[in-house]
Order: C-alpha cells, then structure tokens, then sequence
C-alpha cells in the first residue's frame, strides 16, 4: 500500500468520523452563543441516530429507498428539535440548572429510544440494518481526481459536504446577520440586549432548538453512513467529543471544525492501524480509548485559554438587568 494512498484511505476515514461531530458542534455552538449551556448534545446526537434509522428503514421498505436517508435526515432534525425544546423550556423558561438539565436530557433520550427498539422491531436490541436506505459515497468530477485530496476529500458521503458547508453557513449566520448579532448580544449580556428591544428568551429558544436540530442531523450521519442502523452504543460519547470541540474552538464555527477534524483524525486512526498486524500486538481498548484520551489531554491543555460567552449558564432573569 502506498504512501499517498495510505493518506487518502486515512483523510477519508477522518472526513466521514468528523462529519457527525461538526454537525454537533455547530448545534453547541448555537446553543452556548445564545447563553445556554448544552450538555445534552449527546442525547440529542442518540435521538437524532434513534429517528433516522426508523425515518430510512420504513422508507426504505416503502421501496422508496432513493429518499430513505433524505427523510431520515429530516426525522432526525424533528426529533432532535423536540428533545431540545424539552432542555430550552426547563431552563429558558423555569431558569433550571442547565447542566442538570443538560445530564437529564442524555438520560432521557437514551433510555426512551432504548425502550422503543425493541417495541417495534419485535423485542430485538437494535433497529433493523439498512440495506439501501443509507448514504452512499459521491465523487466530485473533476476534483475527485485531485492526488490525495480527490480520494480524501472529495469522494465522500454527502453529509460530509453538508457538514463542511454549514460550517461557512454557521460563520455567515453568526458574524454576517442581525440573527448572528442578536445571538450573540443575548449570550454576553442579555439585559443590554433586553434594553435595545431583543426579545431575550426567544432568541435562546432559537438558538436551543437549532442546537437540537444540528445535533440530530449529526446523530443521524452515524446512522446512515457508518453503523446502518441504531443501538444504545451507536453514539458512544461522540456528543461530549463534539461539546469538547465547541470548547477547544472557542465558540467560533472554523474553530470547533478543527477540533471536530482533529477528533475525528484520532477516531480514525484508531481504526485505520487495525488492518496492520502490528496492531493485534495492542490491546484492543487501547486503540477504542484514543479519541477520548485525546479529548482530555486537550481539553486539559487549552480549555483555560478559552473565553466562553459571558452570560454562558446563567438564567436571565428580566428583574435584574
């Protein structure tokens, strides 16, 4: 196997690991600009994972398997939105602790899609496999031809586009528009947002629920590219990864998608030396704990040079502005 070969295999793996933690880290970053921490990635990544495994395989046994991933991209973007709205109520509205909030809405995603599995695949413990209602792989013409980069970059799952593109759109979002500058006015001081005529609480509302949203859709590329189906481990932590990258970012869209890359570098590469016999040499759960053991080693090293927004965790409360 060549070198340059080996690279492109390797990029590749790394676009299509990253893809689900940049769409999850876009959400977070929605979510904490607006003020209001977001613990509950997770749970919305596993509720996301959980509707587009149901969305594309009922489609897909409607022999509509062409629009099965489309669709279950959008089941998972609907239920995502509806978990969130459930963390922006408690906290928005009833000024909840966010982080507890938070913890609740992973315990309760997971265990209500854990529950409904087995209900409507006849007690078994994970959703059916999809045979055609998942992502296949597209070559760019022409760019897909570029050494390394072509096979890489350029031929890869359609999330993996869309992941890179709501990046620019998240930047756009936030930093070109009075949406963005609203959003971000409520995440560093609410009240003098308050006083100018921004209406505080449903900005958070928007941002909460567009978190849920892109966290779904981020659940749901494991789904449809990678596992083909739902199980209680098909997330395994990867929300807490993509929080890490909202962190290590610093709460900027190009920010958190180097450090979704870079997640999504040590995922793969834990992966990729599998196929080397030198690997079986290493205990198996070494290579499984790379990705989080990196998280931590980066999160230790720089989470102190990061500035959050200012009002980030705390409940506005219109009274004491």
């Amino acid at each position: 196997m060549g070198t340059w070969t080996t690279l492109g295999d390797l990029l590749n793996i790394t676009f299509t690991f990253s893809a689900a933690l940049i769409f999850a880290a876009m959400g977070g970053i929605f979510s904490e600009r607006s003020g209001v921490v977001n613990i509950a990635l997770e749970g919305l990544m596993v509720a996301g994972a959980f509707a587009a495994a149901i969305g594309a395989y009922y489609m897909e046994q409607a022999d509509m398997a062409g629009l099965a991933p489309w669709i279950g991209l959008l089941c998972a973007a609907v239920f995502g939105a509806a978990f969130s709205l459930i963390h922006a109520f408690a906290t928005i509205t009833y000024r909840a602790d966010q982080v507890v909030s938070g913890v609740v809405i992973n315990f309760l995603a997971l265990g209500f899609c854990v529950y409904m599995v087995p209900l409507l695949f006849d007690g078994a413990g994970q959703t059916r496999t999809l045979i055609q209602g998942g992502f296949e792989k597209r070559a760019i013409p022409v760019l897909s031809q570029i050494p390394v980069l072509g096979k890489g970059v350029f031929t890869s799952y359609p999330t993996t586009y869309l992941a890179l593109v709501s990046v620019v759109i998240m930047w756009y979002v936030l930093f070109r528009t009075p949406f963005g500058l609203r959003l971000r006015a409520v995440g560093e001081h609410p009240g003098a947002a308050d006083t100018v005529g921004v209406k505080v609480n449903r900005v958070k509302y928007i941002g909460v629920m567009l978190s849920g949203m892109l966290a779904g859709i981020g659940g749901a590329t494991i789904t449809l590219t990678t596992s083909s189906n739902f199980a209680h481990n098909t997330v395994s932590g990867q929300g807490f990864i993509a929080l890490a990258a909202v962190i290590f970012g610093k709460w900027h869209p190009f920010g958190a998608l180097a450090a979704a890359t870079f997640f999504g570098f040590s995922q793969a590469l834990g992966s990729y030396v599998q196929i080397y016999e030198w690997a079986n040499q290493i205990p198996r759960e070494w290579i499984y704990m790379l990705p989080y053991v990196l998280t931590l080693i980066v999160l230790a090293g720089f989470v102190g040079k990061s500035v959050a927004p200012a009002s980030l965790g705390e409940p506005y409360d219109p009274g004491k502005r």
